[in-house]
């Protein structure tokens, strides 16, 4: 039996500001049966993928990235905002409405041997995940492949990892902002 996935994903109304509609997946990950479904939906649809690595971004892609690294049998490569990581890292700038930020995966964990899939809960923008994609990319390894449970494409982001030739695969979908 499925589980209807988009009924557990709470919406939060301006949040955190106003005209936002919050997508929260606190509630699907709070639900076990929920979370399960959601880890092994994205793993199955990635399982003939020979991925070495799955990468997931800060905070929320460390807990579907690291379910699905466990279902595919991968390493799992966190990717951080700048300064969180210990050792040597390699960084990747992106744009901000107000500003720049950076991200880091640690410096040698990838090469050219290794095929990686990100994960992330949410695509909305594009911004954050457009800058894994290349900081993944600058290691040597292939990372052609990015999951999602929830996907905004009002917001664009998906199509934007398109046009970066970038394989894409959302869960759900939400309408608006």
């Amino acid at each position: 039996m499925s589980v209807d996935l988009k009924s557990l994903v709470r919406t939060i109304p301006d949040y955190p500001k106003k005209g936002i509609l919050f997508r929260d997946i606190t509630t699907l990950i709070e639900d076990p049966k929920g979370f399960r479904e959601s880890i092994r939906r994205i793993a199955d649809a990635h399982r003939d993928g020979a991925f070495t690595h799955v990468a997931g971004i800060e905070a929320r892609g460390f807990i579907f990235g690291a379910g699905v690294a466990i279902e595919l049998g991968a390493g799992f490569v966190p990717i951080r905002k700048r300064g969180k990581l210990p050792g040597e890292t390699i960084g990747q700038n992106y744009v901000l409405e107000y500003g720049v930020d950076t991200i880091e995966i640690h410096a040698n964990v990838l090469n050219a041997n290794h095929r990686v899939l990100l994960v992330d809960d949410l695509i909305a923008t594009g911004g954050t995940a457009i800058a894994a994609i290349s900081l993944l990319r600058r290691t040597g390894a292939v990372a052609d492949d990015a999951a999602f449970v929830i996907d905004l494409p009002d917001l664009g982001g998906a199509d934007k990892l398109r046009a970066e030739n970038v394989n894409i695969q959302a869960l759900i979908e939400f309408a608006g902002h």
